[in-house]
């Protein structure tokens, strides 16, 4: 499992790093240290965060927009079926949602607390593994 710094998940989240670490420090995220003593925090505990973050549209949350219509971000629930699969991602306060094929899924590797980049161009979604 991808595990992100503290720099690395406000990034995903859309806010400074002092806030990431604020919320860190709080215990409103999980954390451990890897063997340099950096702390990090779980691919799944950032995606479960991500998705509780949005849903209380606290204060707190800046308004978050899209650069040439890149959405980077953290998967935070995929749906296989036998040829499609449907791919959640949370970029900041947004939720972004792309049907695909069963076989891009794979072949990205795509995984729950993965960072990915979900860019949009109409009304079609296209998912970057970072």
């Amino acid at each position: 499992m991808q595990s992100y710094t503290i720099g690395q998940a406000a990034r995903l989240l859309g806010v400074s790093p002092d806030t990431a670490r604020r919320w860190a420090d709080a215990g409103r995220v999980a954390t451990h240290r890897d063997e340099s003593g950096r702390r990090l925090i779980d691919g799944r505990d950032l995606a479960a965060f991500s998705v509780e973050l949005a849903a209380s549209g606290s204060e707190e949350d800046p308004s978050y927009t899209s650069v040439r219509n890149a959405f980077p971000g953290i998967v935070t629930a995929i749906k296989l079926g036998d040829v499609a699969a449907q791919v959640e991602i949370q970029s900041g306060p947004h939720r972004l949602v792309s049907l695909l094929t069963r076989e891009a899924v794979e072949e990205l590797g795509l995984e729950v607390g993965m960072e990915a980049t979900a860019r949009v161009k109409s009304t079609n979604v296209h998912i970057d593994r970072a």
